[in-house]
């Protein structure tokens, strides 16, 4: 019997994930466009800073969502390794 308190119908989130940092990252380069087009470039060096940091987000989630379902044991084996007494 399980002990654990997770759901049996677990869901990854990665698909969200995905969208919002697609999002995200539209928002971070016309950020970027819009001040570099309005000379603040402090402000455009610092959108184009969080752009590359979403894309780095986007291709981890990518990775994980290619991998697939990972191993998860069943329901008759704890989440842990039982106390030893």
């Amino acid at each position: 019997m399980r002990t654990g308190s997770e759901p049996k119908t677990a869901r990854s989130p990665l698909r969200l994930r995905l969208a919002l940092g697609l999002w995200g990252l539209l928002w971070a380069v016309g950020g970027t466009l819009a001040f570099a087009a309005t000379g603040r470039t402090g402000w455009a060096i610092a959108c184009g800073i969080l752009a590359v940091v979403i894309i780095a987000d986007l291709v981890m989630v990518v990775r994980h969502i290619r991998q697939g379902p990972h191993y998860q044991p069943g329901r008759d084996v704890p989440p842990y390794d039982p106390p030893r007494r």
